[in-house]
């Protein structure tokens, strides 16, 4: 494939479990550019997946614009990048509720509008990596499950909107997730964690990467994964 028809594909967080493996599971077959505030991590991933990257703090939005102006083709977007942080209501001070918005919704729709000209012009496709918490919210996940279904309002509206630009917009909602992520919210739960008994990051990684290649004729709004039989999370 020619560098000039090879899509080029945005991944946030893309230091994190699902984005490392995406990022991997990418490589070759798509240009990358790859998101992170770490950036010797993230220059290190960039390394190994012939990767450009895009040191962005997700907080800060009225950065964005000046960020990605040097960018020329970006054909898809993966919103991968998402903070946790489990607590009761009444426990939870205002600061999280702000900060889990903020990166978890907030940064993905000022990004979407900062790019939308470019993925437009390659007819491409947004993907947001949501959760289980984006279609059922649990005792103690209040602040997150909130950021999530906020999540899928935005890509639910975003699909309508840009239907008529050919741009394809799909919600991805894996189950627990092997990883750093998963290791914090098993210890904000009490309970031990066993990456064997979670969804790999390489599963959701290869999940994604079908929703992004699938046939210009099929979208695909909303895909779940979960762990197959005889697996799933204990706890």
């Amino acid at each position: 494939m020619t560098e000039a028809k090879r899509p080029v594909t945005l991944i946030t967080g893309a230091t994190g479990g699902i984005g490392v493996a995406l990022a991997r599971a990418l490589s070759g077959a798509h240009g990358l550019i790859l998101q992170g505030r770490d950036g010797e991590r993230l220059e290190a991933l960039c390394a190994e997946v012939d990767g450009r990257p895009l040191l962005l703090d997700l907080t800060k939005p009225a950065t964005f614009a000046e960020a990605v102006a040097g960018l020329e083709r970006v054909t898809n977007v993966v919103h991968n990048a998402g903070v946790v942080e489990l607590g009761a209501v009444e426990e939870q001070g205002h600061e999280v509720w702000t900060h889990t918005l903020a990166v978890n919704v907030v940064a993905p729709a000022a990004l979407t509008r900062a790019l939308l000209p470019r993925v437009r012009d390659e007819r491409g496709t947004f993907v947001f990596v949501n959760s289980g918490a984006g279609l059922q919210a649990n005792a103690g996940w209040g602040s997150y499950a909130a950021s999530k279904f906020a999540l899928k309002a935005l890509a639910d509206s975003l699909r309508a909107e840009e239907a008529a630009h050919g741009v394809r917009v799909s919600t991805v909602y894996p189950g627990r997730t092997a990883g750093p992520m998963q290791q914090k919210v098993r210890e904000q739960e009490g309970g031990p964690y066993d990456g064997a008994t979670y969804l790999r990051a390489e599963t959701v990684a290869a999940t994604i990467r079908f929703v992004l290649d699938a046939p210009r004729d099929a979208t695909l709004p909303d895909v779940g994964v979960r762990p197959g039989p005889g697996q799933g999370a204990k706890g």
